[in-house]
């Protein structure tokens, strides 16, 4: 069954992404992945084990409330935490799941700042060939 993906983190996006990404996947009856990218600065040295092993558990206190909140509406719900970039790492698990949309929250940022400085969004719109629906922060 293709799942819905959302790309979750604690940005001002994204609440009412997991909203509308849970509404989405309830309508389809279909499962929701929640996504967290965990690629720490460098990858060699113990110095990069431990800052990945503080991003997973950062990751997962991150996930954790996102994970009640589709429980609570009844929404089959899985977590992955990838050790990549978020466009990236979101791109994969879509791949993997077979997912029908990839879900991300933006905030109040300019598309030439988005472009310039690299939003997630912005990203998986040049990246992606599946659909990805960006939901603004709201206000």
């Amino acid at each position: 069954m293709s799942a819905i993906v959302l790309g979750y983190d604690s940005s001002p996006g994204a609440a009412r992404a997991l909203d509308l990404a849970v509404e989405l996947a309830s309508s389809l009856g279909a499962p929701l992945v929640l996504v967290h990218g965990v690629a720490p600065p460098g990858q060699v040295g113990e110095e990069a084990g431990e800052a990945r092993h503080a991003l997973e558990s950062l990751a997962e206190e991150i996930l954790a409330p996102a994970v009640e909140t589709a429980r609570a509406a009844g929404v089959p719900v899985t977590t992955e935490l990838v050790a990549d970039q978020p466009a990236a790492a979101l791109v994969k698990v879509a791949d993997a799941h077979d997912a029908r949309v990839i879900v991300v929250g933006t905030w109040n940022e300019s598309p030439w700042r988005g472009a310039l400085f690299g939003s997630v969004a912005h990203k998986l719109l040049q990246v992606s060939d599946r659909p990805v629906l960006c939901v603004p922060a709201a206000g």
